[in-house]
């Protein structure tokens, strides 16, 4: 692996990322080139120089043909998923998962461990570095970071594996671009610590450090006929949301958007870690620790029929393990708090308990494609 911090590598045009994308969404059926040409709005030799380049990189394959309306059989090209891998690591505050994936985002491999975010960073990436090491140790011979052997930077040519980097989620508040934490809620040690920098001396790789919630919206914000504007709101160890606006990631210059969690739902109420009192995300633990699931539900509906109010958007998806652990509790109290108020939003489920460690797995994947 190349020992340096370098970034995660964007594809080479904006061009070659939208046929790559689109190579992509088809999954196992493919496309045509001439397809692609209808779909990008690029002339059919442009495409074919495109893919051409694309095949001899080993990100894409031609894979059969396709019957035609009129002349010969259309070839179909399909993505390489096993051109390249990625790593996605959620850091909770109490547990660890790490994943691999394919350049297509199907998990190949998980690990879970316990962890104690308040035992500090050092042992806490000390975890990271072992559980990510562990992933690779099947693909790590000869690996390199994507873009090692091309000035181009969409694929490196290289012997063994294509790594393209390392994705961390954790919560926040944090700053993505830095890749440095700032005063997690009940746990100020790891306000400035550079995890990102650390992590990426650590592992010879390319890292990207965002919250939780954020990897999480994007991995949804990238499903075939995602809408265009939605909140992820993620109830597990702490309350936040992710927001996709205009089918992209709304994350603030702060890294601050979707702090759900830190809304004042209740004046001079109860204290939270935050410094804040009366914040959503004490009112629904503590409902939680109750035992009280369906005041919980309430609450967080409280909270959903903010945003729907404040941003105008499509859907509202609820995730995180406190809500799959009763997800038609909280899906209907959800949905009542918003009926009750005349909101017309849909509130649907985001299943699956690694959403967030595959969330942070396409922060690497996700500028291959040019998302």
């Amino acid at each position: 692996m190349r020992k340096e911090n370098a970034q995660v590598p964007a594809p080479r045009s904006p061009n070659a990322a939208l046929v790559l994308d689109l190579l992509r969404t088809a999954g196992e059926t493919g496309i045509s080139r001439l397809e692609l040409a209808e779909r990008t709005g690029l002339t059919p030799q442009a495409v074919s120089k495109i893919t051409a380049r694309l095949r001899a990189e080993g990100l894409a394959v031609e894979a059969g043909h396709r019957a035609s309306t009129g002349g010969k059989p259309r070839t179909v090209l399909r993505l390489v998923p096993s051109a390249a891998y990625a790593v996605g690591v959620h850091l909770d505050r109490d547990e660890l998962t790490a994943l691999l994936t394919d350049l297509a985002g199907t998990v190949l491999a998980l690990r879970r461990r316990p962890v104690d975010l308040g035992a500090g960073a050092g042992p806490v990436l000390d975890a990271v570095t072992e559980e990510v090491r562990a992933l690779l140790g099947g693909v790590a011979t000869g690996a390199t970071a994507l873009g090692a052997a091309t000035g181009a930077g969409v694929v490196g040519v290289a012997t063994g594996a294509t790594v393209l980097g390392v994705g961390l989620a954790m919560p926040g508040p944090l700053d993505h671009r830095a890749g440095v934490p700032g005063r997690v809620t009940g746990f100020p040690e790891w306000a400035g610590h550079p995890v990102r920098d650390e992590l990426a001396a650590r592992l010879g790789l390319p890292v990207v450090l965002d919250k939780d919630t954020n990897a999480a919206a994007l991995r949804l914000a990238l499903r075939p006929a995602a809408p265009g504007s939605f909140a992820y709101v993620h109830l597990g160890t702490g309350l936040g949301a992710g927001l996709v606006l205009g089918g992209a990631p709304l994350r603030g210059d702060r890294t601050g958007a979707g702090e759900l969690g830190h809304q004042t739902v209740q004046l001079d109420g109860p204290p939270c870690g935050c410094g804040g009192r009366g914040c959503l995300e004490v009112l629904c633990l503590a409902a939680v620790a109750r035992g009280e699931l369906a005041e919980a539900a309430r609450i967080l509906g409280t909270g959903a029929a903010n945003l729907v109010r404040l941003l105008d958007i499509d859907q509202v998806l609820l995730g995180g393990r406190v809500v799959l652990a009763a997800p038609e509790v909280f899906a209907e109290g959800v949905r009542g708090v918003l009926a009750g108020l005349g909101l017309t939003a849909p509130v649907g489920l985001a299943t699956g308990r690694d959403a967030v460690a595959e969330g942070a797995a396409w922060l690497t994947l996700a500028p291959v494609f040019g998302k």
